[in-house]
């Protein structure tokens, strides 16, 4: 038997702000541990008998970060393969397209198993339990999804009422007078958002109950473009037809209309990590019930999650509060109001405002950069480039900067010029001047920028050559 997991990478967790952000939404969030809750996904999907691949669905501006959440982990150097969307098309379109993809490759008798990049599942021996049952029932026609084993009344999952593996009804997210009927019924489990099944059992339900979102995905990955390298193979997704596709989550659209419909029970460790709350709970409390990641002083605390990464925070006479400090965002909030978080992001966004899109550190295809300081006229930015990188050849209309090697050393194009930049040196690239930063060595370039001129944004680039397919 063939098994080929798929993980759906997308979504923002606007819960989880400040730490989750557009260019770096929650399955990026790293654990106490050191790993990624998609870092997690992978692993959990490599272990499992019978995998010779990982298919990951996700928006082509996160493909080279989560390249590297993959490379960090996949010692075992597992085939990877990605489809890449322009925008986000809900779950249908994503398993449409993931569906097509495996049934083209390997074909329609095998079986695909659809993991979320931002659950965490703390039983792996139950997982692989888990999963073995659903593989059964998906070789005999089903479309299985996994249910879990409810412990409390939670308001914020759906639910599937089943007996045994049979479905008998999908419920919405309910009122908690209503989950806690459900909770003390024992006929009710949370619906996980994981299914099982081979592909073309899928293609049949989708061709029976939504014939147009197959339809216009398989016509949209015909326009798309394909690119095959050593170890994996890329398909991104044309964005004026993918755009045709009909917007809708695999619930609606097929699980709650099939009658080919079974649920694997099961007990695996399984969160969705869906707020603060819920991630605080994943670390122990001390004597007080208050929960710290990183730096804290505390006094007449209790029952308080805090976390920073950079600076200590100082706490006096509060409780039930949760505080997450990032460089460039503070949140407050009461722990009974968590999930309301995501409001704060709403708003953020509506302003146009960064701090709802990007970190100070930014993810870029060649390495990293973050702002360490910025004014009208100035911005001062730390540069980190991986071995044998380089950023695209271009030119700036508004500003000059000076580059000041750190360690390492660059290669430069400025203007007509090629030059070599060592530790302790550095170079001026006047506005208008085409200009490129390669790292040739095998360690990591570092460099401080200082950017001067009337306009700082980094919209102002013209592209001439680009490694990555940006010019």
């Amino acid at each position: 038997m063939r098994l080929a997991p798929v993980i759906l990478c997308g979504g923002v967790g606007s819960r989880l702000w400040p730490v989750s952000r557009d260019m770096h939404p929650k399955p990026f969030i790293r654990l106490a541990d050191g790993q990624s809750l998609l870092q997690k996904a992978f692993l959990r999907g490599a272990a499992l008998p019978g995998v010779e691949e990982i298919l990951t669905v996700t928006n082509r501006e996160l493909f080279f970060k989560t390249e590297d959440e993959f490379r960090e982990v996949n010692k075992a150097r597992l085939a990877t393969s990605f489809i890449l969307e322009p925008f986000g098309r809900n779950t249908s379109a994503a398993i449409a397209a993931a569906t097509l993809h495996v049934a083209k490759e390997h074909g329609e008798d095998t079986v695909m198993l659809v993991l979320a990049a931002d659950h965490l599942i703390a039983d792996q021996d139950a997982f692989a339990n888990a999963v073995s049952r659903a593989t059964a029932l998906a070789q005999q026609g089903n479309l299985v999804t996994f249910g879990i084993q409810p412990d409390a009344p939670e308001t914020g999952y759906g639910y599937i009422e089943a007996e045994g593996n049979k479905v008998l009804r999908f419920v919405e997210k309910p009122s908690l007078e209503k989950a806690r009927e459900y909770l003390a019924s024992g006929g009710f489990l949370w619906n996980s958002g994981m299914f099982c099944f081979t592909a073309g059992t899928m293609l049949q339900a989708m061709e029976q109950h939504c014939p147009e979102i197959l339809s216009a995905t398989r016509a949209c990955i015909d326009q798309s473009l394909t690119a095959v390298g050593k170890g994996f193979a890329e398909l991104k997704l044309d964005p004026d037809s993918f755009a045709q596709v009909p917007d809708n989550s695999i619930d609606y659209s097929v699980m709650e209309q099939s009658s080919k419909v079974a649920v694997v029970p099961c007990n695996i460790g399984w969160s969705d990590i869906g707020s603060w709350s819920a991630l605080g709970d994943l670390s122990a409390a001390d004597d007080n019930g208050n929960r710290i990641d990183g730096e804290a002083l505390l006094h007449d605390v209790t029952n308080c999650y805090i976390q920073s990464n950079k600076r200590v925070v100082g706490a006096v006479g509060i409780d039930n509060l949760i505080i997450v400090d990032t460089p460039d965002a503070l949140l407050v909030a009461d722990k009974s109001r968590s999930q309301d978080v995501k409001h704060l992001y709403a708003k953020l966004k509506a302003r146009g405002h960064e701090a709802h899109k990007h970190h100070l550190t930014v993810h870029r295809p060649w390495g990293t950069y973050t702002v360490l300081e910025e004014d009208p006229g100035f911005k001062i930015k730390r540069i980190e480039v991986k071995p044998g990188a380089s950023l695209s050849l271009q030119m700036h209309h508004h500003r000059s900067e000076h580059w000041i090697v750190v360690s390492g050393m660059a290669r430069v194009v400025n203007g007509d010029n090629e030059l070599f930049v060592r530790t302790n040196e550095s170079t001026y690239i006047p506005a208008g001047h085409k200009h490129r930063l390669e790292n040739p060595g095998m360690l990591n370039l570092v460099m401080i920028e200082v950017q001067s001129g009337e306009y700082l944004g980094e919209d102002d680039i013209v592209r001439f050559q680009d490694t990555y397919g940006r010019a």
